[in-house]
């Protein structure tokens, strides 16, 4: 059996988003004019809403058309900065769900990983804690023996990190655990693919071969049973069963022929 590595992977991100500020315009009034435009408002670049100009009048000829507004320097930073921002949260999640699993506490471990999944945002830097997410995610639901959820979360940090060796060891377990000898046996390959030197995946494989053929055997048995207890109902209207049927091979030509007995 493929043995699970009980450890968590943790790894710190030291991130300090520094705190932006928006400043507020405001042009006073003046003799001729009854009201003023004011623009107290901000809006940060995540929101992805371009900014509103403000109307002026022009001595009652009319509004000035509006001009498209280009996003500046500052609002790419503050963008980067929110995705800093939450890149730490997610970080500071994961580590409080390996305490939480350290204590033996796996379903608030588990809300915890998912937490740092929903607020890690989706680009290059965050592939990594995603993923580990998501294999933390899988063995805690190997603790819980919910090892389809484990296969499932398992493969999600594949998807992310093909090469996840601690991912497919896990879902190798879990297969394992469902019988899934033949799902388990190719995870178990890979891993020695990439790592020749596992002695582990290396002892593994004849085992897991060796219960996939066992599975598949019976497989066939009970297939064959089937077929004959179908082949007994139809046959039995008259008087007959698949027992009265003999398939003798010849071993000259290779093929068989069949006779009835009483």
């Amino acid at each position: 059996m493929v043995v699970i590595e009980p450890e968590i992977e943790s790894e710190e991100t030291d991130l300090n988003p520094e705190k932006s500020s928006s400043s507020t315009d405001q042009q006073p009034a003046t003799s001729a004019e009854s009201a003023k435009d004011v623009s107290d408002g901000f809006e940060t670049a995540s929101e992805g809403e371009p900014g509103t100009d403000d109307e002026e009048s022009n001595g009652g000829a009319g509004d000035e058309p509006q001009q498209e507004q280009v996003p500046s320097c500052d609002d790419a930073f503050n963008d980067e900065k929110l995705k800093e921002k939450a890149l730490a949260q997610a970080n500071d999640a994961k580590m409080e769900g390996n305490k939480l699993f350290g204590a033996g506490q796996y379903q608030e471990a588990l809300s915890q990983y998912e937490f740092a999944l929903q607020v890690a945002p989706e680009m290059s830097s965050s592939v990594e804690i995603r993923s580990i997410c998501h294999a933390n995610r899988a063995i805690c639901f190997i603790k819980l023996e919910k090892f389809e959820d484990a296969i499932k979360e398992c493969t999600k940090a594949l998807e992310l990190n093909p090469s996840y060796m601690k991912a497919l060891t896990r879902r190798a377990e879990a297969h394992e655990k469902l019988e899934h000898f033949e799902e388990a046996l190719a995870d178990t390959k890979r891993i020695l693919e990439l790592d020749p030197s596992n002695a582990q995946a290396r002892r593994a494989i004849p085992r897991l071969e060796h219960l996939a053929k066992e599975k598949q055997e019976k497989l066939k048995e009970e297939m064959i049973g089937k077929l004959k207890e179908m082949g007994n109902s139809v046959l039995g209207r008259f008087g007959m069963s698949i027992d009265n049927f003999k398939a003798v091979k010849d071993p000259a030509t290779g093929q068989y022929s069949v006779s009835f007995q009483r």
